[in-house]
């Protein structure tokens, strides 16, 4: 029996899923193709297409899944802002797949449901650190600009990263190298 033929999958979806994050983290979102997917999943080259019917479906389900797992990380980092921008930079390193899709709505449909939801979650908890923090201060702010602000430094720390266009003397690991600049904001 060949590996495309007779065969079934437990969970393709997820299958296809996680080979999508390994093929985006080898040679990035524009390498992906669905054809290679279902071989790496050993099923038919059409089998990909019964669950996302083309790439950019895909790449609407990895995008929903990384705004899912950034809203939790958030979460998790409790209400201190710092260790929320701390935990963007730890999600943009260790889902760096999930990371280059999300913020590429030219890759996928950037208006479907699932993904407006899931990116509202994650933008959610940062409004709410951001809004806990001008709260703390007994400043009115701005919660919308604020959390661009927040967004921007975080996102822009963990793009550099991920580039390897950051100074050395920031040490090799980034949730320390994230701490100390986004600490700066707070001083």
């Amino acid at each position: 029996m060949t590996p495309t033929r007779g065969y079934h999958h437990g969970d393709l979806r997820r299958a296809l899923l996680d080979a999508a994050v390994e093929v985006i983290g080898e040679s990035g979102p524009a390498a992906l193709s669905l054809r290679d997917l279902a071989r790496r999943a050993g099923v038919s080259h059409a089998a990909p297409a019964h669950h996302f019917r083309d790439k950019a479906g895909l790449l609407t389900a990895l995008a929903v899944q990384g705004f899912d797992l950034l809203a939790d990380r958030l979460r998790r980092a409790g209400d201190d802002l710092l260790e929320a921008g701390v935990a963007y930079v730890d999600f943009a390193v260790r889902h760096r797949a999930h990371f280059e899709v999300m913020f590429r709505p030219d890759l996928y449909r950037a208006d479907d449901p699932e993904v407006r939801a899931a990116s509202t979650r994650a933008g959610d908890v940062l409004r709410e650190r951001v809004a806990g923090l001008s709260a703390r201060d007994g400043g009115p702010g701005d919660p919308g600009r604020d959390s661009l602000a927040a967004w921007s430094i975080v996102h822009g720390f963990a793009t550099l990263w991920l580039a390897g266009a950051l100074p050395d003397r920031l040490g090799g690991d980034p949730r320390e190298a994230a701490r100390v600049v986004i600490r700066r904001l707070f001083e």
